[in-house]
């Protein structure tokens, strides 16, 4: 189903019926005529927890955090980024940019006049989120940094592997790129869930871009955007926690989370997950509310 722009892809709601262990209610901004879709769960009188998906996931891959973290008393917000989810797609891959993806997430968070946030970001939801976080310090109170990096022209070669895939597949196989990325074994439904809001290639175009915009030249687009945050996480004195997983080939342990350890003042010696991979909040995501709820204990 399209919106009433042609350009713009909109998932059926349909699709988002009775996905397993996800039973929230979705919450949507209009931005520069796009609709925008977060998950908003919790008291509004809660310290807001602001969680940011990558690629090419959506809020589901928050859900096993979701609820412990409202039982704390915790209010949770988790944006789909334009492309994802439930927000709308833009059909034409050149639309997609760095920036155009952290003005629309802006935009949404902004509306929602947070104080005290806890930031918790992964995969392209580091660059997105932490850019949001500098731009916002005075809204943010702790950072918890998962399976990430700041894309300033070198990357990986298990990221080259993957970007490399990305680009002979633009109808992206979004379950099998998970399942692949996980050490649970996925149920059917679950992976359903996953593949929920990409149900045409037109759907796919944001999933498609995002490896595309990982700069891998010092002169590409968005590589002195990323460098602007981590010089501003270099002067970060507010808790940050560093927690990545150990069997993630795109950002290899312990390796890639010793570059925030390193550079954020605050950040102590990285937590290691064991036995999870790229998607880390999958594989363990109690365990990580566990290990936000023991730091905001502290703040």
């Amino acid at each position: 189903m399209s919106s009433s722009n042609p350009d713009v892809f909109r998932t059926h709601d349909s699709r988002f019926e009775r996905l397993p262990g996800y039973d929230f209610e979705p919450h949507y901004l209009e931005v520069d005529g796009l609709r925008m879709h977060y998950l908003d769960e919790g008291p509004r009188e809660g310290s807001p927890v602001v969680c940011f998906h990558g690629e090419p996931t959506w809020a589901y891959l928050y859900r096993k955090m979701v609820t412990p973290l409202v039982a704390a008393g915790h209010r949770v917000i988790v944006p789909d980024f334009a492309g994802f989810g439930r927000s709308d797609k833009p059909t034409d891959r050149r639309w997609y940019t760095y920036d155009r993806h952290s003005e629309l997430v802006a935009k949404v968070l902004g509306a929602l006049d947070l104080y005290n946030a806890a930031v918790v970001v992964q995969d392209w939801g580091g660059p997105i989120g932490l850019r949001w976080a500098v731009e916002n310090a005075d809204r943010v109170e702790a950072l918890m940094i998962l399976n990430t990096g700041l894309f300033t022209g070198r990357v990986s070669k298990g990221f080259m592997a993957w970007r490399d895939f990305a680009e002979r597949n633009p109808d992206l196989p979004v379950g099998f790129v998970i399942q692949g990325a996980t050490t649970s074994q996925l149920s059917d439904d679950v992976v359903a869930a996953y593949e929920a809001p990409f149900p045409t290639a037109e759907s796919k175009a944001g999933a498609a871009q995002f490896p595309l915009l990982v700069p891998i030249s010092e002169d590409a687009p968005g590589v002195s955007e990323m460098q602007a945050v981590s010089d501003e996480l270099s002067r970060w004195h507010k808790p940050a926690l560093v927690a990545f997983s150990d069997t993630d080939p795109v950002f290899p342990y312990p390796r890639s989370g010793q570059v925030f350890c390193d550079l954020i003042p605050s950040a102590h010696e990285q937590v290691r997950i064991e036995g999870a991979a790229h998607f880390v909040q999958e594989d363990r995501g109690e365990q990580l509310a566990g290990e936000l709820l023991g730091l905001l204990a502290k703040v």
